[in-house]
């Protein structure tokens, strides 16, 4: 669907009442596409903290044009400061020294990450020092403009040099444009590794993908995706979604599932397909939800049970069932598709917000108890741009799409993209973490 407001104000009449009303100006996202590299321009790094030494080898495994200085009339496309080595506040001018130099030498859609230690894995004025380093990203990304996007990534001391790769890879190109201000921890639950990708361009070769509510929307992106990067994709849809379902796992040479998630024998019927067909599941997706919309005071029951069974209640009970039959492979993945709205709650969607808020219970709740490099993470969409959400009404929508960061909404391609990463080998040290796909929505930021 396209963004009517993004082409007009890119009009001669549309620049012109831009300027004059102070009207939101949204700069045209790039997006990762097969064949491109990862980061299309060089990336400049600061800082001399604990992870310095490694970087620029990281980097140079990712194709990646990495370097310390950049010469006089030349752009950066993104830029890197390793902030482990702050440890008291007054050290966090470190910040400022390097980035406002470089903050009006940046490309259109420039990415800007900070690398820090997590607050509580140190003590004193370091942990008052790295704690600061969240309000420092979240307001960068406010401030970066032009498309760009501004994360911190928590580095555990215990993770290895290769357990930041596939988060690097995925924070510096265009695969995250509409992920923005977020937190990312890596290392700090459980695995501190990261399997060896051998091939950036499919890293899920060889690997068996679940993806619930596969066939339109953005479950068909996530399988798409998938299949992209290397996956044989599993769809799984309800049997009134079937005739799509099977087109799209035929031309991606996958095998589907037709059943309801809800029914009491799902869970056994999913594991034994699984196991029986493709001898186990290395990446599940929990992206299967609805609405059901009503505000509280006028919520029938059937409304709020058919949203929190199908929403939360399903991928519990099927993720449990996978992990006691051990049908997710050594090294497997889970992915639950939570929402904006779990976060910041909306009206009119308590089940909604409540079911969703649930799926990052899920991911708290399963963290710290997986094993055999098994991890558990999720995305909390904001405003997607689906054919959902053309039925908005156009006020609502426009609202929706620019009370964000990047003053637009996003793409099914956002969320599928940020769950391939979370599914990549070498995202083996990336564990617990809920990444909002919102554009850092104003909202629940």
């Amino acid at each position: 669907m396209s963004d009517r407001y993004q082409g007009f104000v890119s009009t001669p009449i549309g620049k012109l009442l831009v300027k004059n009303l102070g009207l939101p100006s949204p700069t045209p996202l790039e997006r990762w596409r097969e064949g491109a590299p990862l980061v299309d321009g060089p990336v400049v790094l600061g800082g001399h903290g604990r992870l310095a030494a490694s970087l620029r080898g990281v980097l140079d495994g990712l194709d990646v044009d990495s370097r310390t200085d950049l010469p006089e009339g030349e752009r950066a496309k993104a830029l890197v400061f390793d902030a482990t080595a702050i440890t008291d506040s007054a050290g966090l001018v470190a910040l400022q020294q390097f980035f406002t130099p470089l903050m009006r030498r940046l490309r259109t859609c420039p990415r800007l990450v900070v690398l820090g230690t997590p607050p509580e894995q140190v003590a004193g004025s370091e942990r008052v020092a790295q704690r600061a380093l969240e309000g420092f990203t979240r307001s960068l990304a406010k401030e970066v403009g032009r498309g760009g996007t501004a994360q911190l990534v928590h580095v555990s001391p215990d993770a290895t040099d290769d357990a930041i790769a596939s988060t690097l890879a995925f924070l510096l190109s265009p695969k995250s444009a509409y992920v923005s201000g977020q937190v990312v921890r890596i290392g700090t639950h459980g695995a501190t590794t990261a399997d060896p990708v051998t091939d950036w361009a499919r890293p899920l070769e060889g690997k068996v993908a679940l993806v619930t509510g596969a066939s339109r929307g953005i479950g068909e992106e996530i399988a798409r995706v998938l299949h992209r990067d290397g996956a044989t994709v599993v769809g799984l849809d309800v049997p009134q979604a079937a005739s799509e379902l099977q087109a799209l796992v035929r031309e991606l040479d996958g095998d589907h599932l037709v059943l309801d998630i809800t029914a009491k024998d799902a869970p056994q019927r999913i594991a034994h397909h699984l196991r029986e067909h493709h001898g186990g599941v290395d990446v599940v997706v929990h992206n299967a939800g609805i609405t059901r919309d009503r505000r509280l005071a006028n919520m029938a029951d059937d409304r709020w049970s058919s949203v929190v069974a199908v929403n939360l209640s399903a991928p519990e009970r099927i993720t449990r069932e996978l992990l006691d039959q051990g049908v997710v492979n050594p090294g497997g993945r889970i992915v639950g598709v939570a929402s904006i709205a779990g976060i910041a709650g909306n009206v009119g969607q308590t089940n909604y917000a409540a079911s969703k808020a649930g799926v990052i219970g899920l991911v708290e709740s399963l963290r710290d108890d997986l094993s055999d490099g098994i991890t558990v993470n999720a995305v909390a969409p904001g405003f997607i741009i689906t054919q959902m959400t053309a039925a908005v009404p156009f006020a609502t929508r426009e609202v929706g799409q620019r009370l964000n960061s990047l003053s637009q909404g996003g793409l099914p391609v956002d969320v599928a993209e940020t769950i391939a990463w979370f599914a990549s080998p070498g995202s083996g040290a990336v564990n617990g973490n809920v990444v909002r796909v919102c554009g850092q929505m104003m909202l629940g930021a």
